[in-house]
């Protein structure tokens, strides 16, 4: 069985997109896996990613925000 707990949630001003970010802990082998879930309309999409894997994503993001901000002002 897992245990979800809900970390954050938000809604993307342009297009209206619902995100969730959820901790997934499985209690059987103990792995703990972030949940992105984005809702669009009445479609979702649903990613289980590992702690690596989120990592890059976020450094990814951050570097990409960091370009917007230095263009944007």
């Amino acid at each position: 069985m897992a245990e979800i707990r809900e970390l954050t949630r938000f809604k993307v001003p342009l297009g209206s997109q619902e995100i969730e970010l959820q901790q997934i802990d499985h209690s059987e082998g103990g792995m703990s896996l972030l949940r992105v879930r984005i809702r669009e309309g009445k479609r979702f999409t649903i990613f289980d990613i590992d702690p690596a894997t989120a990592q890059q994503w976020a450094e990814a993001m951050q570097d990409w925000a960091k370009t917007q901000q230095v263009h944007g002002q």
